[in-house]
């Protein structure tokens, strides 16, 4: 049975409350990512998505100096590193996610994201099915 820990990406890039958009923007272009975790004193505080910065900065005209705080998404869903891959799949079939902070006693010690389990042998049916259905659909979820 594979872990999360197994496939997660452990060296996860992020950004504070005190970063402004821009500056989001700008690292999420520099990494080539389209989320960035949001972390204080290590711990998970929220993760902004290139999908958060179109629909609630740019659409909402908010202003790139705007915080991040401002525009990220609190109410996450996480899962432990040692969560099954099956748990995790499901998990983003269900709440229809692409993206899963992987935490640890509060703190960020990875990022699991559809791709991640889309090429691993899970052997649960139910699990490839609805990740397939999750990766088919026009518009990306945001992450809760």
């Amino acid at each position: 049975m594979t872990h999360i820990s197994d496939i997660m990406t452990k060296d996860v890039e992020t950004c504070s409350l005190g970063d402004t958009i821009y500056e989001v923007a700008m690292r999420m272009k520099e990494l080539d990512v389209g989320v960035i975790p949001i972390v204080e004193n290590k711990k998970l505080m929220g993760i902004i998505t290139d999908r958060d910065i179109v629909l609630r900065c740019i659409a909402d005209r908010q202003p790139p100096s705007s915080k991040v705080e401002d525009i990220m998404s609190e109410n996450l869903f996480t899962v432990s590193p040692d969560t099954t891959t099956q748990e995790a799949a499901r998990l983003m079939a269900k709440e229809q996610i692409r993206r899963l902070p992987v935490v640890e006693n509060g703190e960020l010690v990875g990022i699991v994201a559809l791709g991640d389990l889309a090429v691993r042998d899970i052997t649960d049916n139910q699990a490839k099915q609805a990740l397939s259905e999750i990766s088919e659909d026009d518009g990306e979820q945001a992450v809760h």
